[in-house]
């Protein structure tokens, strides 16, 4: 099992902790993260975008000019493609990108990225984060205290005054524990875990 150390909200080690190789300790599949990344993304879509064809454009009903003799190309409508106004060729239209990922592919990616946080030293684990109001100065001052400035703050239960002091920084996002996910863990850079969120990812993801 990894041992991590614990560190409380000034950035001091008060302890240490036992992690479980079976969540933090697991062989990296980079292509089922990717997946989960290409996945995440793709889901996000609202796939709305829209364009107009040849047959939906306005106009263009007559034919511009007879068939031969004009020394023109020929041209059945002012509202074909090459047109100036004439539809789009293949234009897009409204669809759903999204795509399903098989739940142990999931739990797999969702494992590859917690190891490899525990790898790089992206790990901070932290034994409670409390704050008797909001306030984003005091939660800038537990960061900073970590040398931390882009983060995936995980807590074991919603807590409004760790999540409302939390949203005004760009760079750091909120997370509960059976709510994670791979895309916010890798793009949060490095990832604080409570020591209530790490048992609770351990016991929701085992």
């Amino acid at each position: 099992m990894a041992n991590v150390s614990v560190f409380n909200m000034e950035g001091k080690e008060v302890g240490t902790m036992e992690l479980s190789d079976a969540i933090f300790g697991v062989s990296i599949n980079e292509h089922l993260v990717h997946m989960a990344v290409v996945q995440h993304l793709a889901n996000k879509r609202q796939g709305t975008q829209k364009a107009k064809t040849r047959s939906e454009v306005s106009g263009g009903g007559r034919k511009p000019w007879r068939q031969k003799g004009t020394g023109h190309a020929r041209q059945g409508s002012t509202r074909s493609p090459q047109w100036k106004g004439g539809g789009v060729v293949f234009a897009p239209v409204p669809r759903d990108y999204s795509f399903k990922l098989n739940k142990k592919e999931k739990r797999a990616a969702l494992k590859s990225v917690l190891t490899s946080r525990v790898q790089n030293n992206k790990l901070i684990v932290i034994d409670e984060l409390k704050f008797d109001e909001i306030k984003t100065k005091k939660f800038k001052a537990v960061l900073d205290n970590f040398k931390v400035s882009k983060a995936l703050v995980v807590l074991a239960q919603d807590d409004e005054k760790v999540i409302m002091s939390a949203r005004n920084l760009p760079a750091v996002k909120t997370s509960r524990a059976d709510m994670i996910n791979v895309y916010d863990i890798l793009k949060g850079d490095t990832l604080i875990l409570t020591k209530d969120a790490a048992a609770k990812i351990e016991e929701v993801f085992a």
